[in-house]
């Protein structure tokens, strides 16, 4: 990659120019975020349990006592060995969240398909601490179209991000994010969900690297991701496998 060399004058000039756009992405994003917040919402009826550290709890009882849930829909599907390098590097975001999040009347968590006894094991090994529930034994996944069925696998199509894309580029487990509010009555309702790149913004590595001089610096969507602990060993891989 090359680039220009000129003066501090010259350099100015460039940089103020992209300073207009970049205020102007600011305030754009400050709008979405207020139609986000206006969505309306669902209320939920059907009872999901999970399997949990402290035993099963249904949706309500993740909440933690708290009004909002955030759930990170971690791809770890239940034959695998390990959750999915790209859902590891966002999970290695999330510890420093929890304390500001909790005393701001939000709970996070992550649920997967995978048996507890898995997540706990894989969670260990990379030193995190956020909340992991398995929801093995519920619909909760498949309703939330982030887990695909063989059946709907075996189509041209699978339904994911409110779009159908190409069996070819889904996987049995597609990662996600959702939030829900529980009113005082106790009642359910799914306020939100983003998929794909829709929660890229958790990645606060990536946000640092687009301001390093040579971005992302990378072939692929994440292409240059591994597990934290894999860095010396393991070969590139996509962000989205489980190997």
């Amino acid at each position: 990659m090359s680039h220009a060399v000129v003066s501090q004058e010259e350099w100015l000039e460039a940089r103020r120019a992209l300073l207009i756009k970049e205020k102007a992405h600011t305030r754009a994003l400050d709008a979405l975020n207020l139609e986000r917040l206006a969505l309306p919402w669902v209320k939920l009826t059907k009872d999901y349990v999970f399997d949990t550290d402290v035993g099963p709890k249904t949706l309500a009882q993740l909440f933690d006592g708290r009004s909002q849930l955030m759930v990170y829909h971690f791809m770890f599907g239940p034959e695998w060995e390990a959750g999915c390098p790209g859902c590891s590097f966002l999970a290695d975001h999330l510890d420093g969240t929890l304390p500001h999040l909790n005393n701001h009347d939000v709970t996070l968590i992550a649920a997967s398909r995978a048996p507890l006894d898995k997540i706990t094991a894989y969670k260990r090994r990379m030193g995190w601490h956020f909340p992991w529930a398995s929801a093995a034994d519920s619909d909760f996944n498949h309703d939330f179209r982030v887990s695909f069925t063989a059946q709907e696998l075996a189509g041209e199509t699978v339904n994911y991000g409110y779009v159908d894309i190409p069996v070819a580029q889904a996987h049995d487990e597609l990662p996600g994010l959702s939030a829900f509010y529980r009113d005082e009555a106790g009642q359910v309702f799914h306020t939100y969900s983003t998929y794909a790149r829709g929660a890229e913004d958790l990645l606060g590595t990536m946000m640092i690297l687009d301001r390093a001089p040579l971005g992302r610096n990378e072939e692929g969507d994440m292409d240059f991701i591994r597990r934290h602990d894999e860095y010396e060993a393991a070969p590139k891989s996509s962000c989205c496998g489980a190997a």
